[in-house]
């Protein structure tokens, strides 16, 4: 079975820092624009989420015809959403608190301006690792 999933972290500026399709359905690129359209939305949700509970985890705030947005929001209120048809909420958890580790990582690199976009190649293969992995 195909996966659709859409990875995108948000800084605490409301600026992408990093996309990525994860999912294994076939990629086409007017369907790309519209994950980026629907996670896009979904973030006043989760901006009035925020600050109305101490989770981190935000399980399914935002739902799409048969996809659905999960969000990790982390200490500094930099934004992990997750778009995607699968229901495994333990493996989308596990997979937000291993790319929060990964996040964290990048952030304490020196070389790292905060805010700017993550360009490295090995984040980005972790990231597609973990996401076959959990998702």
């Amino acid at each position: 079975m195909a996966t659709t999933a859409c990875f995108i972290i948000v800084s605490r500026n409301d600026i992408p820092i990093y996309e990525a399709e994860v999912g294994s359905a076939v990629k086409r690129e007017d369907v790309a624009h519209l994950h980026q359209f629907i996670l896009h939305a979904a973030q006043d949700i989760v901006q009035d989420l925020a600050w109305t509970t101490s989770a981190m985890f935000l399980k399914a705030i935002d739902r799409f015809n048969d996809l659905v947005v999960s969000v990790y929001v982390t200490a500094g209120h930099t934004r992990l959403m997750l778009l995607h048809d699968s229901r495994n909420d333990d493996g989308i958890k596990s997979f937000f608190q291993e790319v929060h580790e990964l996040y964290i990582k990048i952030i304490l690199n020196p070389l790292y301006l905060p805010g700017s976009r993550i360009t490295s190649s090995h984040f980005d293969t972790k990231v597609r690792a973990l996401a076959r992995k959990y998702l």
